[in-house]
């Protein structure tokens, strides 16, 4: 059998879409208006990808309730896992919203930036909502309605009810829908991979937008984004983490060196997703039992997202720092609630989070969208970070739930570190 030939590094997806932006960087400098141009190719590259973003938002929820099992026989499994996500993710949120509040990511683009809400028409509505209407808006009258309103709040409503019928059915019916809806979700995330393969043009129309619109003031603004996502990421990971392992006997570090493989995957494919099948298989190995790592891990990819919470704090303040908008304590506790509903339907594949973002910008009502393309530019460097800050926070919360509900062996775990650290020696 001759044996495959490696491909190419200029194949490859990250060589590709890093090349985009670097194209897009020159052309902001060198050629402006024609940069400036080249928006409409961002443009449709978010529209395509919003396409396979809410039904994937849909599948991955309802098999994340479903396969959960019963809750009321897991018991004090489900109840302690879902009030760690809670706690964790608010804690996140909250920390970061300071954070941003104070490291001023943005201030230096006020001034710079057009405040034209019509530059973000193609992103998504910018309406304000009474409370009455918004809970109107979140409950669809029609199930397909939920899906064409252009937010992520009706789909998410829809999926935990349609979760919960399908858990009411007969085992072998239920069996039987499952099965199909995994197909479904898998059929999307091959039509996720064909709709990427656009995204080298999109980050390049995206990053030459906003160079040519805003120059220097846009590269070193986003940068020093970058430097505090990319902090608040790792003291979620090493403190608010290390800190929760070290409450229940585990150790972070030796924990990341047993996942390192599945860092470096998720680092390359900027996709949270691309790990979960083999951080299931080893946390198994690692001690916890099945069913723990049944619930909490798949239920986590759903409802645990620590990164997408860092990120959407970030960037909520980011644009509110470049356009002008005051937020008050208020206004952001008011955003933290909101996040701790959107982020449950972040996608997990590469550039979902920021899909979600847009959508949490527009529910909210008080921001304007127009500067979405700057963050867009910069997407691929945030999902690398975020997506691993999120597959980490799951492992470890898999890990903190089966200890704490007496569903884990610490002799397995010695075991299983010892063969594969001498595998590695």
């Amino acid at each position: 059998m001759p044996e495959k030939r490696k491909q190419p590094f200029y194949y490859r997806a990250p060589f590709q879409i890093m090349a985009g932006i670097v194209i897009g960087i020159l052309l902001g400098f060198l050629a402006p208006q024609t940069a400036v141009a080249m928006k409409v190719l961002g443009d449709i590259f978010l529209r395509l990808i919003k396409t396979v973003v809410t039904p994937l938002v849909f599948f991955n929820l309802v098999l994340g309730i479903v396969s959960a099992g019963d809750l009321s026989k897991v018991g004090k499994l489900g109840l302690r896992a879902l009030i760690y996500f809670e706690v964790v993710s608010s804690i996140a949120l909250l920390v970061s919203l300071i954070v941003a509040h104070y490291s001023g990511v943005g201030l230096d683009l006020q001034g710079h930036v057009s405040n034209d809400a019509s530059a973000g028409a193609a992103y998504a509505q910018n309406t304000h909502l009474s409370i009455s209407d918004f809970l109107l808006h979140i409950f669809p009258d029609n199930f397909l309605g939920a899906f064409t309103g252009g937010s992520l709040l009706p789909v998410i409503v829809i999926a935990i009810a349609f979760g919960a019928a399908v858990m009411g059915l007969p085992k072998d019916r239920r069996e039987a829908v499952e099965g199909a809806l995994n197909l479904l979700s898998d059929c999307f995330f091959k039509f996720t991979d064909i709709v990427m393969k656009f995204a080298p043009l999109g980050a390049f129309g995206a990053i030459a937008y906003a160079i040519g619109s805003n120059g220097m003031t846009a590269i070193l603004s986003l940068g020093y984004l970058l430097i505090v996502l990319y902090l608040m990421l790792a003291f979620v990971i090493i403190v608010v983490m290390g800190t929760i392992c070290w409450l229940y006997g585990f150790n972070l570090f030796v924990f990341l060196r047993y996942i390192k493989a599945e860092i470096f995957l998720l680092f390359a494919t900027g996709s949270s997703e691309s790990a979960f099948p083999s951080l299931m298989e080893k946390l198994q190995r690692l001690g916890c039992s099945k069913q723990s790592v049944g619930v909490v891990l798949p239920t986590g990819y759903a409802f645990n997202l620590d990164g997408t919470s860092v990120y959407m704090s970030l960037c909520t303040m980011f644009l509110a720092n470049a356009y002008g908008v005051h937020l008050g304590w208020s206004e952001m506790l008011g955003l933290v609630g909101l996040m701790l509903v959107t982020s449950k339907g972040a996608a997990t594949v590469s550039g979902g989070t920021f899909i979600v973002f847009a959508a949490t910008v527009t529910a909210a009502g008080i921001l304007p969208v127009a500067g979405l393309p700057l963050l867009f530019g910069i997407n691929r460097l945030t999902s690398q970070a975020v997506s691993i800050c999120n597959a980490v926070g799951n492992a470890v919360a898999t890990l903190v739930v089966a200890k704490a509900s007496g569903e884990f062996d610490r002799d397995a775990m010695r075991d299983e570190y010892a063969r594969a650290f001498a595998r590695d020696a």
